[in-house]
């Protein structure tokens, strides 16, 4: 990134890093429905990569939004039972901690108090889905090398 950039970030307001590359942008509001169809574009007709991670450095676990009883049903993210918080990787990892993405439509086997991270051994899983697989291959070998 030349100098130029970053004075363009910083004149945005943006939080620039000390070797000015990298800034960080706060949204209140995530437009995923607006924002898929531009990096599916993206990716389809000029093969750009719209986000590829180097590390896996963080994580958005499932938060109760409210004391939950043992036998509701999760509704995911941007629901009425959690919130996604985002935490350092390995300390979800060392938490259990349940991703929001996995928070929808499974059942609670434990109350969580309101406030209180979700853990995977609070929730019935389904440990034979592609994604359950590969989310708890991440939890076992991508924190190794971090």
């Amino acid at each position: 990134m030349t100098m130029q950039h970053t004075v363009v970030l910083t004149e945005y307001g943006l939080k620039v890093n000390r070797t000015g590359r990298y800034a960080a942008l706060y949204r209140p509001c995530h437009l995923i429905g607006l924002e898929l169809g531009v990096s599916v574009a993206s990716a389809v007709i000029r093969g750009e990569s719209t986000g590829t991670p180097q590390d896996w450095k963080a994580d958005v676990v499932a938060i109760a939004k409210r004391n939950l009883q043992v036998g509701e049903i999760l509704d995911g993210e941007g629901s009425s039972t959690v919130w996604g918080k985002l935490l350092p990787a390995r300390q979800s990892v060392h938490y259990g901690a349940l991703p929001i993405g996995r928070s929808n439509g499974v059942k609670l086997q434990k109350s969580i108090h309101r406030g209180k991270v979700v853990h995977w051994y609070d929730v019935a899983v389904d440990a034979d889905l592609e994604a359950v697989k590969i989310r708890r291959m991440m939890e076992e070998t991508s924190l190794d090398d971090a």
